[in-house]
């Protein structure tokens, strides 16, 4: 049986750039290895990300290596996308709002609406330190990626 009782993981993050500049950053998916802990590559197949794309991804922990694919389930430019991950079921997302004063508030979100597939909850226990440390490193993951994304689109 799949994971199903699965909390989103969410974190927010304020940035001085325009949503327009905090978007190309973000839609563009091979951006990913900058910001990610975990993203060493990202391949969109055609080359063009959009509703519908289809992607591979080339993650990292320490000496593990492991592919996945994913596809972009919303792409409404310039305030979100979001992503499913075909090996764990799950869905990530960016979401863009604009600020009062000019800048953008960045929400990055992972969700589990159908649960977390057994492949990778096994996975998870056997291989990357159990569901709570493993989720609490993904939350981390989170922050981190965000905090480089603010970065990237504050510099001159």
């Amino acid at each position: 049986m799949p994971l199903t009782d699965v909390a989103p993981l969410e974190a927010t993050i304020a940035i001085d750039a325009p949503p327009a500049r905090v978007w190309s950053l973000v839609s563009d998916l091979t951006n990913m290895r900058r910001w990610s802990p975990q993203n060493r590559r990202t391949i969109v197949l055609g080359g063009e990300t959009r509703n519908g794309a289809k992607f591979v991804n080339i993650n990292r922990r320490g000496l593990l290596v492991w592919p996945t694919q994913g596809m972009v389930v919303e792409y409404e430019a310039p305030r979100r996308i979001a992503f499913r991950i075909k090996e764990n079921w799950t869905i990530w997302s960016y979401t863009l709002e604009p600020t009062g004063t000019g800048g953008t508030r960045l929400v990055s979100r992972r969700e589990a609406p159908q649960g977390i597939s057994d492949l990778s909850v096994g996975l998870t226990k056997t291989v990357l330190g159990g569901v709570d440390t493993f989720t609490a490193e993904l939350q981390a993951g989170l922050e981190e990626t965000l905090a480089k994304i603010k970065a990237d689109a504050e510099r001159p």
